[in-house]
């Protein structure tokens, strides 16, 4: 279900950043650019970035170099991916941290034309560490209850 959750606000977002790209480039020709557009659509594909990466992870379709994990037997490639996988939550988890803080320090200051709260664009760090987090812990889970390789 989460999943599906994810999936309806990236594409609203990304509606939401065509749509008003699309509106701003119309007002602009027309001679009345509409000022603050750069700025929301700037936040808005920032929180989509940060969606579709946490999607990207759930569906094996980041970036990921196999070079040595096709180059090693069944039982060492799975030792690889539960130790790969260890070191990105426990990497997650300290950063979460610095990124809470970030978000709360960024939080006075106003961005741009409409003033819009710093904190807005930093939570997007903590809220997509929250997903990939999440996500890796579960792989780390299927991986661990899964006998065959990984």
């Amino acid at each position: 279900m989460l999943r599906r959750i994810e999936i309806a606000c990236a594409v609203s977002l990304l509606a939401a950043v065509v749509v008003l790209v699309g509106f701003a480039s119309v007002a602009r020709a027309m001679g009345s650019p509409i000022i603050w557009s750069i700025e929301i659509a700037q936040l808005l594909f920032l929180w989509l970035c940060i969606i579709a990466i946490d999607l990207a992870m759930q569906d094996e379709r980041h970036f990921g170099i196999a070079l040595v994990l096709d180059n090693v037997p069944a039982i060492g490639r799975k030792a690889i991916v539960i130790i790969n996988l260890v070191v990105m939550i426990g990497l997650l988890v300290y950063l979460m941290r610095f990124a809470w803080k970030n978000m709360i320090l960024m939080h006075p200051r106003l961005d741009g034309a409409l003033q819009i709260p710093g904190s807005y664009f930093h939570a997007s760090m903590v809220v997509g560490f929250a997903l990939l987090i999440r996500t890796l812990v579960v792989k780390l889970v299927d991986c661990l209850r899964n006998k065959a390789d990984a």
